[in-house]
């Protein structure tokens, strides 16, 4: 069986370690894990993990957060992968930093990356895990802080949260969607409300 794990990102040394790039700090985390290399492919870097009898088609797209779409449907016919086997890690500052959350599908939530992939694939019925990256911006400062590097502080809740979220994708390949979410969601309970953090629609976010 193969699947097409997705984490979201932007291109470039300037963008590397940033907030918004957290979709390609777990892909790197687990192909350290199991030592494995990305090549430069059409639309993206590529990394291929067998994994328990599971085929693990990890994909960062090159072409910049606003268009992920291309690289996630464009792998998807190629390796003749089912939608249903699709999952895509992506930032959301309307969670709170370190907050993790598995959905079956859902709306974009105004971010670029899963509206547009979204738009190419026609619907929004593919798993996402959601890293919460908190929202601690000023009014109009959004753009600034999710294309901003980690802070120390922050770099040490990651150490523990990217492992986490690694082992989710390993569950989902192999126990499924339902037990993965009941064994990992975050618990609502951790969670704030969420304030106006609607994103900016201008650039490569």
């Amino acid at each position: 069986m193969k699947y097409l794990i997705a984490g979201l990102g932007n291109i470039g040394e300037e963008y590397k370690d940033t907030r918004h790039n957290v979709g390609f700090q777990v892909l790197d985390a687990i192909a350290g894990e199991f030592n494995i290399s990305f090549s430069d492919k059409r639309y993206g870097f590529i990394a291929y993990l067998n994994y328990r009898g599971r085929q693990l088609v990890l994909l960062k797209p090159s072409t910049y957060m606003n268009l992920s779409g291309n690289a996630v449907n464009y792998w998807l016919k190629k390796e003749k992968i089912d939608l249903e086997n699709l999952l895509v890690i992506v930032d959301d500052v309307a969670l709170p930093l370190g907050t993790i959350r598995m959905r079956p599908k859902g709306s974009d939530g105004g971010h670029n990356g899963l509206a547009h992939i979204t738009s190419v694939l026609g619907t929004n019925e593919y798993a996402r895990i959601r890293f919460g990256i908190g929202n601690e911006f000023a009014k109009g400062r959004q753009k600034e802080y999710v294309l901003s590097p980690w802070t120390p502080e922050e770099k040490e809740i990651l150490k523990e949260k990217i492992p986490y979220v690694t082992e989710m994708i390993k569950s989902f390949v192999t126990a499924g969607l339902e037990i993965t979410m009941t064994k990992y969601n975050t618990p609502r309970s951790r969670q704030k409300p969420s304030e106006d953090v609607s994103r900016d629609n201008k650039g490569s976010v």
